[in-house]
């Protein structure tokens, strides 16, 4: 294993789990089978308002610009949470992002029924970002300047651009500037309160681990899949043309072109369009099982013949498996280059400049492993950029999304992350078996991930329990 101090865009070393039920099964895929009701970020509720609504708010940063709002109105105040006051126009123009990124065909709640769940959401959001505050939570200016760079250099744009975008749009860039604020701290301070309430012992975990295959014997998988959406009442000649469009891409894909760039020039969904169609490792149980059927015997990395659903067509590819009854996971090798951003050199610029070196390797002009020796400013230059073999969750999350989206051979697009400006090549995967130690630490996992929904539970309630919540009628 290589030395994980030469690559500080790693995280830090951990087991390899074969159950990772991470909160956020994108709001498509869930559609697919949850009929009127949608799901929660993995976070189930009952009717009661006082626990997270099934229509959650903003989770993790995206790098997709959706910068124009919805048209404005008279606005009030409808809701007032510790002196924070939430407006109409907040509930409409969350309820309006909802509804343009669901996909065809997908049943929403009916009007005032999704405007309560989004209110819903948003005065837990208030009571929790509120409580992060209080408690000495905060977001450094570094940071933040820092993501909004990332977002503009995934858009291809400056971030004078970007303002100049806003100001378009009639947005003012400072809010743009407090909602990533609030995004970043909302998570952070649901992950240090929820892990926190958490407490797994090595008697649970004997007892866990003792059950075997029992206890931990569904598979997971991480799929991404393109969407060709077949609107509501198409002919049949116009879904016959829509089928033919998905196959041709579905061909492409299984002819190994990059999926990502496929899925982001021509998916309907836009929930996961901007991740290159990945959904994150789920278990079986928790995707739909035309999606399970069409992947739970095809190849690592492969992609599976064209599926039809209620949306429409997907293409659907097999990213990573982890196999809990075989006790294996996917491990991955890969080469990068790195090129540092400074003061002089922002991630635009440095993105322009892999760009240039990407050319040269796609080209045919220099190998990978020569334009890293010649350019990369990571400690494994030296090995031609290899990284040797790696586990699921040691790279940091941008570089883990490009990395996944590859097929052997393939080489990323630029990558930007908070080290810099990375080109990424996956050179193999495959399965490796757990050993004994790496069992029981899935098992820890496991026993901690199902203990989170009802621990966050019950902090969420306890937050808006102790909170001063008003809501107030329309004028």
């Amino acid at each position: 294993m290589t030395d994980h101090s030469t690559h500080p865009f790693r995280t830090a070393p951990r087991q390899p789990r074969r159950h990772r039920l991470v909160p956020g099964l994108c709001l498509a895929l869930a559609l697919l089978t949850a009929g009127s009701q949608t799901q929660a970020q993995g976070f189930k509720r009952s009717d009661a308002p006082s626990v997270s609504p099934r229509i959650l708010g903003n989770r993790g940063l995206s790098t997709e610009l959706k910068l124009a709002g919805v048209q404005s109105t008279a606005d009030y105040i409808v809701a007032v949470v510790n002196q924070e006051p939430i407006t109409h126009l907040e509930v409409e123009k969350r309820v309006s992002r909802i509804q343009e990124s669901a996909p065809a065909g997908a049943r929403l709640p009916s009007g005032e029924a999704l405007r309560q769940q989004v209110l819903d959401a948003l005065i837990n959001e208030k009571v929790q970002l509120s409580f992060a505050r209080t408690s000495g939570m905060d977001v450094p200016e570094a940071e933040l300047d820092a993501a909004i760079e990332n977002i503009a250099t995934q858009n291809k744009i400056t971030v004078a651009d970007l303002k100049d975008r806003m100001r378009a749009d009639g947005l003012d860039y400072q809010r743009y500037r407090d909602s990533l604020r609030e995004q970043i701290l909302l998570e952070r301070v649901r992950q240090r309160e929820v892990n926190a309430r958490i407490q797994v012992s090595d008697a649970d975990v004997a007892e866990f681990y003792a059950k075997g295959a029992e206890g931990l014997g569904e598979t997971s998988y991480n799929i991404a899949h393109l969407l060709i959406a077949v609107p509501e009442g198409s002919s049949p000649t116009q879904v016959q043309a829509l089928q033919a469009k998905a196959l041709e891409l579905q061909q492409r894909a299984s002819k190994g072109e990059n999926f990502a760039q496929l899925v982001k020039a021509n998916s309907a969904d836009t929930n996961t369009r901007d991740q290159g169609g990945t959904v994150g490792m789920r278990p079986a149980s928790r995707l739909p099982d035309l999606f399970v059927d069409a992947v739970k015997n095809l190849p690592v990395g492969k992609v599976a013949p064209l599926v039809r659903s209620g949306a429409g067509f997907h293409v659907v590819k097999l990213i990573e498996r982890e196999n809990s009854g075989k006790a294996t996971y996917t491990q991955q090798r890969a080469r990068h280059i790195l090129i540092r951003t400074t003061p002089q050199l922002d991630a635009r610029a440095a993105a322009k400049r892999m760009d240039d070196i990407r050319k040269q390797i796609v080209g045919g002009q220099a190998s990978f492993a020569q334009m890293a020796r010649q350019y990369s400013e990571d400690g494994s230059a030296m090995r031609g950029g290899d990284l040797g073999w790696t586990a699921p969750g040691q790279f940091v999350p941008e570089f883990e999304k490009a990395l996944l989206a590859l097929q052997p051979g393939q080489v990323s697009e630029p990558v930007v992350t908070r080290f810099g400006v990375h080109l990424i090549q996956l050179i193999e995967r495959k399965e490796v078996e757990l050993s004994e130690q790496q069992k029981k630490e899935a098992a820890r996992s496991v026993l901690r991930e199902q203990q989170f929904e009802a621990a966050y539970e019950e902090w969420a309630k306890e937050l808006r329990a102790a909170a001063y919540v008003e809501l107030r009628d329309a004028p």
